[in-house]
């Protein structure tokens, strides 16, 4: 069966571009042309012109879905660090509310993130004592912990020994050894051996027996959680061949963000409010009535609870039942489930930890820090030994320059 082609003008609208384009199509060899009847005039061939438009129907889907992958949506790269299901998270196959209730420590973990084998980079002598700058950062009292920390990193980074060293267990000891440096920023306190919820508990200055194991539970679930957005940002940090301490910079001002990890300091204005209500109740229902959303409940990936939140409530109430507040945040959960049928969500967990014990938000997002840095390590380990530069392409929607219109 011959081909068939098209006059200028009918192939031109047939692609929905101007007859110039339709020409420069030809110059770059995307479209046969032939001499048109007349002589003069020339035909385009329209299986070339199908393809080209089958071609386009193709990236914009790809485009489509690129965009709904950057909200929670569809994967955009692989891993083999954690798995979430709607019934709980893993880390390399292994349950991370079974790790917790194990009695797994944040570094055990670690190891197991960072797919250490044998080697155990926590043996390594522990970090010196602070540079006189990160010393200056310390003395001054009024800094958020998370700012402090953030601060102090790139100058940690500066006297970091194998900074960007290619061998795996130097990498994984410089990975150990900055997990005890943000630990111990986190708590201002001097980086050692002390396991990281012992250093955080003795932050804390609480006299109840239970605060270590529950600050270690809380670690170990914080620790990672697939592909979040501190996650992303210290993966595409560490592609460029940025240093450990760099990518953790980028993760840490990710999770600073309302969205993302100060959804806990969101929560605990919530309980501290639930707390000083007589009826926690009626506030709920009037924040349902007014539409403001409840900070701490719900989560997209969890549809019948995040079970993350699920075990340290229920250590909370298992290690002190009359802890005074305990039945008011108890009476908040029942009455938010009542209403709109959310359940808690880590970030809620985490506030009412530190509210119950005294603590102010900054604690429990110091928490959430301290763990989850050891996902974002891991993120950076794989990265940097997976290679390539993590860039993708925007999808233009602005105004056009006047030659392309």
């Amino acid at each position: 069966m011959p081909d068939t082609y098209l006059p200028a003008r009918d192939a031109a609208a047939r692609l929905g571009i101007s007859l110039a384009s339709l020409y420069a199509y030809v110059s770059r060899g995307k479209l046969d042309s032939r001499p048109g009847a007349d002589g003069r005039s020339r035909e385009y061939r329209a299986d070339d012109i199908e393809r080209l438009i089958e071609r386009r129907r193709a990236g914009r889907g790809a485009a489509q879905g690129a965009a709904h992958s950057l909200t929670w949506g569809l994967p955009v790269l692989e891993t083999q660090i954690s798995l979430i299901r709607p019934h709980g998270h893993y880390y390399r196959g292994q349950s991370a509310v079974e790790l917790a209730r194990g009695g797994a420590t944040l570094e055990e973990v670690a190891r197991l993130l960072w797919a250490c084998g044998d080697h155990d980079p926590f043996a390594a002598s522990p970090p010196p004592d602070w540079p006189p700058p990160v010393q200056g950062l310390l003395r001054h009292r009024g800094l958020p912990p998370l700012e402090r920390t953030a601060a102090a990193l790139p100058l940690l980074a500066l006297a970091a020994p194998d900074a960007h060293s290619i061998h795996p267990q130097q990498r994984r000891e410089g990975a150990a050894r900055l997990l005890r440096e943000t630990a111990a920023l986190l708590a201002a306190a001097r980086p050692g051996r002390q396991p990281i919820h012992q250093q955080l508990a003795a932050g804390w200055r609480t006299r109840h027996p239970h605060v270590p194991d529950l600050l270690r539970s809380a670690l170990v679930l914080c620790a990672d959680h697939e592909l979040n957005a501190s996650a992303f940002a210290t993966r595409v940090a560490a592609s460029t061949g940025a240093s450990l301490h760099a990518a953790a910079c980028a993760g840490l001002a990710a999770l600073s963000g309302p969205q993302h990890g100060g959804a806990t300091a969101r929560a605990h204005a919530l309980l501290r409010q639930a707390l000083r209500a007589r009826h926690p109740e009626d506030d709920i229902r009037e924040r349902l009535r007014r539409g403001d959303d409840l900070p701490g409940f719900g989560h997209p990936l969890y549809p019948d609870g995040d079970p993350r939140a699920a075990l340290l409530l229920e250590m909370l109430v298992d290690a002190r039942p009359r802890l005074p507040g305990m039945s008011r945040i108890r009476r908040l959960v029942d009455a938010v489930a009542a209403s709109g049928g959310r359940a808690p969500s880590l970030d809620l967990a985490l506030a009412a930890i530190a509210l119950l014990h005294d603590q102010d938000a900054g604690a429990g997002l110091s928490l959430f820090a301290a763990g989850r840095m050891a996902g974002w390590l891991a993120h950076a380990l794989e990265q940097q030994e997976a290679g390539g530069l993590i860039r993708p392409r925007a999808n233009y929607a602005g105004a056009l320059p006047t030659r392309l219109r």
